[in-house]
């Protein structure tokens, strides 16, 4: 199989105005630091931990997917208006407040990407499903707020991503039209919600997807880094006046 970074990347940036930047698995690697909460929250309510690739597969559809899915996984399915789900929910929350930025990384390329799209003219925002009490920190822990206009998080709106309501919402503060607007992230989730809201998308490979290859999302390309991006886009965009 080819290498999925080598996907042909099909997007007009003529009109591209502005970008939308997915968080975990696209700016950061934030595994560690979720899976140490979400296995420190199964020991509190008297479960056993999983492994930590294994909680990894279950980022993607937010907080609340994530603990639902570690249950079920250490054999304690819950549904999320049972009282035990919401004594796991404030464990959860209770360790990942303490650990949140500690083991996560930047990965290669972001600080640079996000540099040249921001000196290229381009607006950037962060749309994510991570809940924003926890955007704050990483972003100072990593330098990363300069960067960005504003945060969409997974409690800004009543639906998060893969509903286009997050993407839609930018498009609105930016006063843009979506095909003004480039989603970057790592999932499906990302590329179901840019398609809904009518915004080109593009992923990169390193990321999560709740564990499947990336190759096989429907998206307008695949790029290895933000650097690559930003170099994609130089010269190919028009800048605002």
């Amino acid at each position: 199989m080819s290498d999925p970074a080598l996907r042909p990347v099909r997007v007009d940036f003529a009109p591209i105005r502005a970008v939308c930047i997915d968080l975990d698995g696209t700016l950061l690697d934030t595994i560690p630091d979720l899976a140490a909460a979400a296995n420190r929250m199964l020991v509190d309510v008297g479960l056993v931990p999983l492994d930590a690739a294994q909680v990894g597969r279950f980022v993607g559809k937010g907080a609340e997917v994530l603990i639902a899915r570690s249950l079920a996984a250490a054999g304690r399915p819950e549904a999320a208006g049972s009282p035990f789900y919401a004594l796991a929910r404030d464990r959860f929350f209770d360790n990942y407040r303490a650990l949140n930025g500690l083991a996560s990384v930047v990965y290669e390329g972001v600080s640079e990407g996000l540099a040249s799209l921001r000196g290229q003219g381009l607006a950037l925002a962060c749309v994510t499903n991570k809940p924003v009490e926890f955007v704050g920190p990483l972003f100072e822990r990593f330098d990363l707020a300069r960067h960005f206009d504003f945060t969409i998080g997974g409690d800004s709106l009543p639906v998060r991503k893969p509903h286009p309501g997050p993407f839609l919402e930018a498009c609105r503060r930016w006063s843009l039209a979506p095909s003004q607007v480039l989603a970057v992230g790592d999932s499906a989730n990302d590329a179901l919600a840019a398609r809904a809201a009518g915004l080109p998308v593009l992923l990169v490979p390193y990321g999560y997807n709740e564990g499947e290859p990336v190759a096989s999302v429907d998206a307008d390309g695949i790029v290895s880094s933000l650097s690559e991006l930003a170099r994609l886009v130089q010269g190919r965009h028009v800048r605002p006046s």
